[in-house]
């Protein structure tokens, strides 16, 4: 297969491979690993964090900071995650801050603003554009605004899945489709299989995310590698909470999660039940097994051993070798 292609022209990396942004669970030397192996790094909100921020411009100036430890590692590109507040009001001190540290990538979350787009092609910084629930109307937008890549995310995904219940190898030709610019496929992709049929389907790369959780360098507890390593995924239970559903490997937690689910409990009191975003933070950045889940994608299955990040990649791009 030939090893360039739109996605590794534009981004002017080896492979086409993104590394998703699973906030907390990123850092300055797993970012720079994944970039050192030939993909594209990218730093998640609260990368590198030992605790979380009380403002957004705490986030904000700990970004900054590791962003700079990320050049220290690597002279490879990354790419960092657009914070912003509800309010649209933060944005632009971000996206400030990112051209004054001379990212070259950015990835945009679900927003889909003229006044952002521009602000990075006038900055000549690259954007990702990733939807919570991907359709043909908000990526065709996406292109429209100036967004350079697309990146179509599965019902297989782990973290906060689509609010609609379309497989990743549904939503990829359905969104390749319906735009000219390139498409990133994401959500189950475990092995070299997947990025496979991800191409075969008109995606021009792939985003991994569950498969990254169990490298080395990954700052996610070592009690989280395993089990991952030891599940498949017939393993994961899924349940109801903000904004559509979230689902977990076993954890102390999950059994009440599951009994809440069975009684048809609200999806407030479900995301309250679930500790919120702190959930998280508390099962997979500390290893506090009783106090969160434990999220991934449906590809853990095959995801047998902890390795590090430039033998992911290779068995990854063994195509693209």
């Amino acid at each position: 297969m030939n090893m360039k292609n739109r996605i590794t022209e534009m981004l002017n990396i080896k492979f086409p491979l993104i590394q998703a942004p699973m906030y907390f669970l990123t850092n300055a030397e797993f970012v720079a690993a994944v970039s050192n192996a030939g993909g594209l790094g990218i730093l998640g909100p609260h990368a590198g964090q030992e605790t979380l921020p009380d403002s957004r411009f705490v986030a904000l100036e700990r970004m900054r900071q590791e962003i700079r430890k990320t050049k220290n590692l690597t002279d490879k590109p990354f790419g960092a995650t657009l914070i912003n507040g509800p309010d649209m009001s933060f944005w632009r001190a971000t996206a400030e801050m990112f051209a004054q540290e001379g990212v070259e990538v950015v990835l945009i979350n679900e927003i889909l603003d003229a006044e952002i787009f521009d602000f990075f092609k006038a900055h000549n910084i690259k954007t990702l554009y990733r939807a919570l629930t991907p359709t043909a109307e908000n990526s065709r937008e996406a292109e429209r605004l100036g967004a350079d890549i697309i990146i179509a995310t599965g019902f297989d995904e782990g973290g906060t899945v689509p609010t609609r219940v379309i497989g990743t190898f549904s939503i990829v030709p359905m969104i390749a489709d319906s735009v000219s610019i390139p498409v990133l496929a994401t959500g189950g992709i475990g092995d070299v299989r997947g990025v496979r049929a991800s191409m075969a389907l008109g995606a021009e790369g792939v985003s991994i995310g569950s498969l990254f959780l169990t490298s080395n360098e990954n700052p996610a507890d070592e009690k989280v590698k395993q089990l991952i390593v030891n599940s498949t995924a017939e393993d994961l239970m899924l349940f109801r909470t903000l904004p559509a559903y979230y689902r977990t490997l076993p954890t102390e937690l999950s059994p009440k999660l599951a009994k809440l689910d069975a009684q048809d409990t609200d999806r407030k009191s479900m995301f309250d039940a679930m500790n919120g975003y702190r959930s998280l933070w508390q099962a997979m950045r500390l290893g506090n097994l009783d106090k969160g889940i434990v999220t991934t994608g449906t590809g853990i299955s095959m995801i047998n051993s902890i390795r590090p990040v430039a033998e992911i990649v290779e068995d990854l791009m063994q195509d693209f070798a």
